[in-house]
């Protein structure tokens, strides 16, 4: 498949043996003629030195082909993520585009091959879970599960090929990796071969001697072990022959990672870890008697056995949100030992093994409402999270892939699956935000609960609300579920926002009572001069009374004083607006003042920004000039109030043909590609051009202000009412001042 100075001779030889793995396991799949042709694809890069070997000296090509291998095999994904991994490196190496990958293979393949270059590209810029990086990898993805599940079988094939790989931190560093990501991945996809692999890598490259004692110790007790499970399968198989059932019965050993966990957990020696193996019965059985049959093993086995009741698992009834079904029970077997046996049909086993691929395949379906929530919820997860760094976000993703479920009801009988450690707080949050903000405590089985109260499987849980109740800082404390912790979070900012614009009428009122016209420019310079790093943080310390107002007005006249003496400055109409592209506009007035006059020099008032089209006036200043004022600017009402007599009409003129600086402020989620879509709208506006931007945010959400040049009302209102329809927006604004 290549020139042979690609190849080392073990790897020519590995490469043929998984080549024709692979053709025989998925041919049928992606189809004769399309396996010729990415079969030609490749060999013409690897002649032209487009399929070179990776930094650590890895031969892309064969890891490729192994991991198409391990997702035919283990997985059994349909054809269009195994073609994306066989030709990805002919993309991201160059040999194509995406665009003529998509010509040929499809649309689909092109955006899980886009997927795929945009996680690699951050991979290259240091993906580690000590980057900021780290984050943007896990919101990829969240984008598609097929990204997920090609990143984890790749990962897995990158492990079993670097076991002599000279560099000993790149392998650590690898299996550091697989653990604390790929793994619990591979766990909440229900992948739990491949999870079990990577576990058992992770550890036999980061404890070497610990693996080895252990698979020392697990090979020297596998005969007496056979002989055991033998013993143990022989009369159970004899009673479910005489039942009428179709099945096959094996044991199992469990995994090294997962044996030395048992060690850790129970505190004792490997001799004495009971359950080292486990029996698994697979009925071959209709699916609508999958239950029913399971059932009747359950009933032969403890006719047999003494059960151990409180080592009863259930997932028939109740599946684990990735899918798996299986019943599990432990009996008390010969030589008086404890022996743990799973019961499930074929179906449930593919997908015990194989994950939600398998999950789908049953259900016809492309996707899966758990798998759908799950993502969603990292999705909020990770654009919602704050500053608390990527090593706090890990623990709080990990949490919510690893930790075990429990199962609890409304009093109407729905039922809702949670982490163990969940708690009456983190349930009113998950049947809705509302509910979780007004949450007082719960009836749990008809008792009264405080929030803090965890939650049992079983338990049936009625919310209590306060109409008078908001969420605490130290809620965040009673809280397991990261999606409560999210909605907590930005409930508190809500609340600091809302006491922030309070500050800030303050400041206006003050200013307005001393007749001062605020220039919002030197008001931002001010609070960057004092040191808050946001302006949030500036009134809101001002609405506790942490700032004195009197003193924040008269920073703020030094400063105003301090920059006109350095720069004096007296607009005309002419030149305090922009012309587009001609000299020639702007040149002769768009505004006309009393009883037509014109030539007269005036200044657009600054507490309001009046733009073309806006209803205006104007008001003679005790200099004599004319400021002109929009009709509903927060000062117009005491102008005409106090000083009618200074009051005069202004019109616009109908020569329009420059543009008008006016300031937007924007309140929104705090998501990801929030700013990018909303300066792209504005760009794409035709004769709308953005000046300034700048953003404060906090916890999930975030307040922007943002300078435009527009022709008029029209134009402005225009892009306001497209702001609008952008996806986290809350409001879109006019600055104005008092």
């Amino acid at each position: 498949m290549g020139e042979s100075t690609y190849f080392t001779v073990p790897e020519r030889k590995e490469l043929l043996v998984a080549y024709r793995a692979l053709w025989r396991s998925s041919h049928s799949l992606i189809g004769e003629d399309d396996f010729k042709r990415i079969r030609e694809m490749i060999t013409d890069a690897v002649k032209k030195g487009n399929y070179l070997r990776d930094e650590k000296g890895i031969n892309v090509l064969l890891r490729n082909i192994n991991t198409a291998l391990i997702l035919s095999k283990e997985v059994g994904l349909e054809r269009s993520t195994l073609i994306s991994v066989l030709i990805y490196n002919l993309v991201s190496g160059g040999s194509y585009t995406n665009e003529q990958v998509e010509a040929i293979f499809g649309s689909d393949i092109a955006k899980i091959i886009r997927g795929l270059i945009k996680a690699n590209g951050l991979y290259a810029k240091q993906a580690t879970v000590e980057s900021d990086n780290f984050r943007k990898l896990l919101l990829t993805f969240a984008e598609d599960v097929r990204v997920i599940i090609i990143m984890i079988a790749d990962r897995l094939c990158l492990m079993r090929m670097i076991n002599h790989h000279p560099d000993e931190q790149f392998r650590v560093n690898v299996a550091c990796e697989a653990s604390y990501l790929y793994a619990p991945l591979a766990h909440r996809l229900g992948l739990y071969t491949i999870k079990s692999e990577l576990e058992d890598l992770a550890l036999k490259y980061t404890d070497r001697p610990t693996f080895n004692e252990i698979a020392r110790k697990l090979n020297e007790t596998k005969a007496a072990r056979d002989k055991y499970i033998y013993e143990f399968i022989k009369p159970v198989k004899a009673k479910l022959e005489a039942a009428g059932l179709k099945f096959e019965i094996k044991g199992r050993t469990k995994s090294i990672s997962s044996i030395l966990n048992k060690i850790r957990k129970q505190k004792a020696e490997l001799e004495d870890i009971y359950d080292l193996f486990a029996i698994r019965v697979v009925l071959d059985t209709p699916e609508d008697q999958e239950k029913a049959d399971c059932w009747k093993v359950y009933s032969i086995v403890t006719d047999m056995y003494q059960p151990n009741p409180k080592r009863l698992k259930d997932w028939l009834s109740i599946p684990k949100s990735n899918g798996y079904e299986s019943l599990h029970i432990t009996v008390w077997g010969p030589e008086n030992r404890w022996v743990e046996v799973q019961i499930r049909s074929k179906r449930m086993d593919e997908i015990a093994e194989r994950g939600l691929a398998a999950h789908w395949k049953y259900k016809g379906i492309k996707s899966e409402s758990g798998l759908d929530d799950w993502l969603n919820n990292v999705r909020d997860i990770l654009e919602s999270a704050d500053a608390t760094g990527p090593m706090e976000l890990m623990k709080e993703f990990k949490m919510d892939l690893y930790d075990k479920e429990v199962f609890v009801f409304t009093p109407k009988g729905d039922l809702y699956k949670l982490p163990k450690g969940a708690t009456v707080l983190d349930f009113a949050f998950l049947i809705h935000t509302a509910l979780g903000s007004k949450c007082v405590g719960a009836k749990v089985n008809d008792k009264n609960q405080p929030i803090k109260y965890v939650l049992k499987s079983g338990d049936t849980i009625e919310v209590l609300t306060s109409p008078s109740q908001t969420p605490k800082q130290d809620w965040l404390n009673v809280v397991a579920t990261s999606k409560a912790r999210v909605k907590i979070k930005q409930a508190l900012n809500e609340a600091t926002y809302k006491e922030a614009e309070f500050g800030k009428e303050l400041l206006q009122r003050r200013f307005k009572n001393r007749k001062i016209d605020v220039d919002e420019a030197i008001m931002m310079r001010l609070i960057k001069k004092t040191g808050y790093k946001t302006v949030t943080d500036f009134y809101y310390d001002l609405s506790q009374e942490k700032i004195d107002v009197n003193a924040v007005i008269d920073s703020y006249l030094d400063l105003d004083r301090k920059e006109n003496e350095e720069s004096t400055e007296s607009r005309t109409a002419e030149n305090y607006v922009q012309p587009h592209f001609s000299e020639e506009l702007g040149k002769e007035d768009v505004l006309v003042i009393d009883q037509n006059l014109k030539g007269i020099d005036y200044k657009l008032s600054k507490c309001c920004n009046p733009i073309y089209g806006d209803d205006i006036f104007g008001f003679v200043s005790t200099q004599g000039s004319i400021k002109i004022h929009r009709m509903d600017c927060p000062n117009a009402l005491a102008l005409r109030t106090r000083f009618g007599y200074r009051i005069v009409k202004a019109r616009w003129s109908g020569k329009q043909g420059s543009q008008y600086a006016t300031v937007l402020r924007v309140v929104g989620n705090d998501d990801i590609g929030i700013v990018t879509n909303i300066t792209s709208i504005i760009s794409k506006e035709k004769n709308i051009a953005m000046r300034g931007i700048s953003i404060d945010s906090n916890d999930g959400l975030f307040q922007g202000h943002i300078t435009v040049l527009v022709d008029d009302l029209s134009a402005l209102n225009a892009l306001m009412k497209k702001l609008k329809t952008v996806k986290g927006v809350k409001s879109v604004d006019r600055v104005t001042l008092s």
